[in-house]
C-alpha cells in the first residue's frame, strides 16, 4: 500500500503513487532545510535559530524562523509552517509526490515506486528527457546554424535579442523531413508520445515542425513538455500552392495538457506571486513583449481558449488577473462563464486597455511604456463590456440613447451580483440620460429571465462586428438581409451552430417582405427572434462589405458547425456507431480542411466543409 503523509493544510490524504514512508524520510534527512530555504529569501543565524523575511507574506521584519536541526519553518506573521517537503510544494506549487521527486532528484535519490506506477512513470521521465534534448537542439540551431540566419533576423526585427532568446530558450526547426529524429536518435514511440514526430506514409519517421520559429512550453516546474512553431514572414508556398498554418503546436501527450498549461507561468510565477498579478495573453510574442515592458509576470494559453483548468492553476498564484487581449478578442470571452469563474476560484477579471486593433507584441514593439500603462491602467470585465457599448452608441438621438440602453441592460444581467448591478447601473443611467426607476425594473426582469437576453441587440460602431456573443450569426444575418443578392448561396442552415438565428436565416429565405417574416414569427411565438429582425432591419450601416469580409464570416460560421459536427463524430465513435479508422480519418481530412481556410485554397476548402455538413444533415442544398 502507498504511503501516508500529512497535508500542510491539516487533511490526511494518501499518495498516489505508492513511495516508501522510508524513502520520504531519506529525502527529509538529506534535504538541508535552510540551503535549501536560502535559495528563495536570505537567512540570518540567530542564537540556534535562523531567521529573515518571509517568502510567503509581504513584511519588513523578519518573523520567519527556522530549525535546522529539526528541519522545520515557522511564520510568526502569516503563520505558515511545514518542512523540507511542504516548502516546495508551497513555493513551486507542486503537488506531494512531485514535491518528493523534485527534493530526492536535488540530493541525487532513486526513489523505487510500485511496479503498477512503473511503465508509466518510466514512460513519462523518458519523454520529459526527449522533450529537454530536443529544446536544447533546436535552441542551439537558432543561435548558431546558418539555416537559422531567417529567424534571427526575424526575432532582431521583432526586437527580440539573443539574450531574449536565451532567456526563453527559443529555437529553429531546420527545413529538413527528419533532422530533429535523425539527430537525436529518437525512437518511434518517444516521437509519437512527445508529439515531436511521426512515422508518414512511406513508414520513416518524420519531424512533426519544420522550417518554423520554436517556442518551448515549459510546466510550472520548468520541466520542457511541448513546442509551439510559428512559420517565418514571407514562407514560400508548397508546389502545390499549400500554405502552412501560421502557427503549430504539440498535440496532446502523457506531457502535456493543453487546457492545463500556461505558457510562461515558469518564469512568470515568482513575480506573480510578489505583485499579486497575473497577466493572460493570446501568444507567446505577447508574452515575450510583457517581459521585456517590464511586466514579468505574463503567461498565455497554448492554442487554446482561457477555460476552467486555467482559472484554477492561476488561482494558486494570484487573486488579480488581467486579460491582455486586444479589444475584440477580449470582448468575445464568454462572459457567464468569467462571471462564474470570478465568484468560484475568489479572483478579480480586468482588461488592459490596449488600442483597438493592438496586441502586447505590436503595442510593445512600438511603444514599451504603453503596454506597460495599459496594464496598469486595466478595468473590470463588466466595466470593459459596458465600455465597449457605450462608446459605440450614438448619443445624439433619444432612439440611439434607448438601444445603447437596451444593450447596456442586457450586458449588466448577465453579472451573477445585485451590488456590483446596481453600481454600474448608476454610471449607465447617467451616461445616456435614463430614468433610475425605468431602468431598474428592466435589469430585474432580464436577470429573472436569461432567454430574453439571449442575443444583444445590434449597436452601431466604427467596427460592425461589436457584439461579443453569436457575433458571425448577426454578421451573416445582416449580409442576408441587406445584400440577399451579393451574398446568395454562399450560407446554408448548417452554418448557424444557434437555433434562434438558424430560424431567422430559414425565415428570411422564404423570399417574403421583412414585415412578414417578422408577422410569420411572431405568429409562431418566436418573439426574440421577430426582435432581432426588427432590430437588423432597421439598422445603419456604416461601411461596404468587401468580398474579405463575406469570405470571413463564411469561415467563422463554418468553424463553429464544423467544431460541432466533430464532437458528434467523437461521440458515434465513443458510443460505437462510427468505425475506428473511418472516424478518425474523418477527424483528420476535416481539420486539414480547416486549416486551409483563409488561404489560398481557401474556396476549396469551403465546398468541402460545405459539402461535408450538409451530407451529415441529409441536406442537398
Amino acid at each position: 500500500m502507498g504511503a501516508s503523509a500529512e497535508d500542510p493544510r491539516g487533511s490526511l490524504y494518501f499518495l498516489p503513487m505508492a513511495i516508501s514512508e522510508a524513502e520520504i524520510a531519506q529525502v527529509r534527512s538529506a534535504t538541508d532545510i535552510v540551503a535549501l530555504i536560502t535559495e528563495h529569501v536570505a537567512l540570518k543565524k540567530t542564537g540556534r535559530r535562523w531567521q529573515g523575511l518571509c517568502p510567503f507574506h509581504a513584511e519588513k521584519s523578519p518573523s520567519f524562523s527556522v530549525n535546522a536541526e529539526e528541519g522545520r519553518y515557522y511564520c510568526f506573521g502569516c503563520r505558515v509552517s511545514g518542512d523540507q517537503i511542504t516548502f516546495v510544494r508551497e513555493m513551486q506549487h507542486l503537488d506531494f509526490v512531485e514535491a518528493v521527486r523534485a527534493l530526492a532528484d536535488r540530493a541525487g535519490i532513486e526513489l523505487h515506486e510500485d511496479d503498477s506506477s512503473g511503465p508509466a512513470r518510466k514512460d513519462r521521465q523518458e519523454f520529459l528527457r526527449a522533450m529537454d534534448r530536443a529544446v536544447t537542439w533546436y535552441h542551439e540551431r537558432l543561435l548558431h546554424s546558418p539555416d537559422a540566419r531567417g529567424a534571427r533576423d526575424y526575432l532582431r526585427g521583432r526586437g527580440i535579442s539573443g539574450d531574449v532568446a536565451r532567456q526563453f530558450r527559443l529555437g529553429w526547426a531546420p527545413d529538413d523531413w527528419d533532422a530533429l529524429s535523425t539527430s537525436l536518435d529518437l525512437s518511434v514511440k518517444v516521437l509519437e508520445g512527445t508529439g515531436l514526430g511521426f512515422v508518414n506514409k512511406r513508414g520513416r519517421r518524420q519531424d512533426a515542425l519544420r522550417a518554423r520559429l520554436i517556442f518551448p512550453i515549459f510546466d510550472s516546474s520548468d520541466k520542457a513538455i511541448a513546442v509551439g512553431g510559428r512559420i517565418l514572414p514571407g514562407a514560400p508556398e508548397s508546389p502545390d500552392g499549400y500554405r502552412e498554418a501560421k502557427y503549430k503546436n504539440s498535440p496532446e501527450t502523457p506531457i502535456y495538457s493543453k487546457r492545463r498549461t500556461l505558457y510562461g507561468l515558469n518564469w512568470a510565477k515568482d513575480d506573480v506571486i510578489k505583485s499579486g498579478e497575473i497577466i493572460v495573453c493570446e501568444g507567446y510574442t505577447d508574452v515575450i513583449a510583457c517581459f521585456q515592458a517590464g511586466l514579468p509576470r505574463a503567461v498565455a494559453t497554448c492554442g487554446t481558449a482561457l477555460g476552467e483548468d486555467h482559472f484554477r492553476a492561476m488561482r494558486n498564484f494570484a487573486q488579480r488577473i488581467v486579460l491582455a487581449y486586444d479589444a475584440d478578442a477580449a470582448g468575445q470571452s464568454a462572459a457567464a462563464s468569467v462571471y462564474q469563474w470570478e465568484r468560484q476560484h475568489e479572483v478579480d477579471v480586468f482588461v488592459a486597455t490596449l488600442p483597438v486593433g493592438s496586441d502586447p507584441a505590436d503595442l510593445a514593439q512600438r511603444d514599451r511604456a504603453a503596454l506597460a500603462r495599459a496594464v496598469a491602467q486595466s478595468v473590470p470585465y463588466l466595466q470593459f463590456r459596458l465600455d465597449r457599448v457605450l462608446s459605440a452608441a450614438n448619443l445624439s438621438s433619444a432612439e440611439g440613447r434607448a438601444r445603447a440602453g437596451e444593450a447596456a441592460l442586457r450586458v449588466l444581467a448577465e453579472h451573477p451580483s445585485d451590488f456590483v448591478r446596481d453600481q454600474y447601473l448608476v454610471k449607465v443611467a447617467d451616461t445616456l440620460r435614463l430614468d433610475l426607476s425605468v431602468v431598474r425594473p428592466r435589469v430585474a426582469e432580464l436577470v429573472r429571465n436569461p432567454q430574453a437576453r439571449a442575443l444583444e441587440p445590434a449597436v452601431a460602431s466604427s467596427r460592425v462586428a461589436r457584439l461579443p456573443r453569436q457575433r458571425p450569426g448577426l454578421e451573416a444575418l445582416r449580409l442576408v438581409m441587406h445584400f440577399a443578392h451579393d451574398v446568395q448561396g454562399r450560407f446554408v442552415a448548417e452554418y448557424f451552430v444557434n437555433d434562434l438565428e438558424r430560424d431567422i436565416f430559414l425565415a428570411l429565405g422564404t423570399g417574403t417582405s421583412v414585415s412578414q417574416v417578422v408577422d410569420h414569427l411572431r405568429r409562431r411565438g418566436d418573439d426574440a427572434a421577430a426582435e432581432v429582425v426588427s432590430e437588423l432591419a432597421v439598422e445603419d450601416l456604416d461601411r461596404a462589405y468587401t468580398v474579405e469580409d463575406v469570405a470571413a464570416v463564411v469561415a467563422q460560421l463554418l468553424r463553429a458547425a464544423v467544431a460541432g459536427a466533430l464532437r458528434d463524430v467523437e461521440h458515434d465513435l465513443r458510443e460505437g456507431r462510427i468505425a475506428p479508422d473511418l472516424a478518425m480519418t474523418t477527424i483528420r481530412d476535416v481539420k486539414e480542411r480547416l486549416e486551409l481556410l483563409g488561404t489560398p485554397r481557401g474556396d476549396e476548402a469551403e465546398a468541402t466543409l460545405r459539402a461535408w455538413l450538409l451530407s451529415r444533415s441529409g441536406s442537398s442544398a
